[in-house]
């Protein structure tokens, strides 16, 4: 899947494979655990958290992997050393297989991220 038309985010987990479910659901769990303040919604096809309108994080389920994005290039600067082994574009972190997602490294850049705002990429 790379987008859905789902209206909420209940409705965007419910369509993913079973496979993948749980680590949505827990990517899910983590936001709304550590972004205090912000909004879940859908956009662009998929669960985003926004900070006054603007979206700093947002996570998908793609053909070949789970997607997570990370909007701020400045919590990706303070990161850069455990961000180095990971598979990362300039703003999505990609995870081939859902059991190798690195929750630890996903609250922490969540926790960087919750602390102020700053500068959308």
């Amino acid at each position: 899947m790379v987008q859905s038309n789902a209206e909420d985010v209940d409705g965007y987990l419910a369509e993913m494979p079973a496979p993948r479910q749980e680590a949505l659901r827990r990517l899910r769990e983590l936001c709304r655990e550590e972004l205090v303040g912000f909004t879940e919604s859908m956009a662009y096809g998929m669960p985003v958290y926004e900070r006054d309108g603007a979206a700093e994080i947002a996570f998908a389920g793609q053909k070949q992997y789970i997607s997570f994005y990370l909007m701020r290039g400045d919590v990706r600067e303070a990161f850069t050393e455990r961000l180095a082994g990971q598979d990362m574009g300039k703003g999505c972190l990609r995870f081939r297989k859902p059991e190798r997602i690195d929750f630890d490294l996903v609250r922490d850049l969540l926790r960087a991220t919750a602390i102020r705002p700053g500068t959308i990429c």
